[in-house]
């Protein structure tokens, strides 16, 4: 078991993390980074015996927090951000139909089921509007702020 970055090595996360009740100060399930934050590694170690959990420094917020290595990327590896992630709430900008009809009218909320970063023409995301489907909406048609808790 070889450690992927090193003391000091510039990371990006790849996920929102969320607190699982080991960070101090933050109710658990609060929202304590957001995918595609940047940090340093400031020192590695191991869970049971078989992960590397790798303790990074992320400036922005002043945070140091547990990850694993499938979390992280080096910070200069490919990127492609999305405004919002799974399990976001959010708001149709626009009415969405399928086939002419509308089946979601504007200001209706939401959830990210999955982000899609290779549709054509750019970022999209499969929400759940409450209805019997998930529709897969470019984000353009998704308005405002991801609705969620953060601390």
């Amino acid at each position: 078991m070889l450690p992927a970055f090193e003391y000091g090595t510039q990371v990006r996360v790849l996920r929102n993390v969320r607190n699982d009740g080991t960070f101090p100060g933050y109710p658990t399930g609060a929202l304590l980074l957001r995918r595609g934050s940047v940090g340093f590694v400031r020192d590695l170690g191991t869970f049971l015996q078989d992960q590397i959990i790798y303790s990074v420094h992320f400036l922005e917020q002043d945070r140091v927090v547990g990850c694993r290595e499938e979390e992280l990327q080096l910070a200069g590896d490919p990127w492609i951000p999305s405004r919002f992630e799974f399990r976001d709430r959010v708001r149709a900008r626009i009415p969405l139909g399928i086939q002419g009809r509308v089946v979601v009218q504007r200001g209706t909320e939401g959830e990210v089921l999955k982000v899609v970063r290779d549709a054509p023409g750019g970022v999209a995301y499969q929400v759940w509007f409450n209805g019997p489907n998930a529709l897969q909406v470019p984000e353009s048609a998704l308005d405002g702020e991801a609705i969620d808790d953060e601390v």
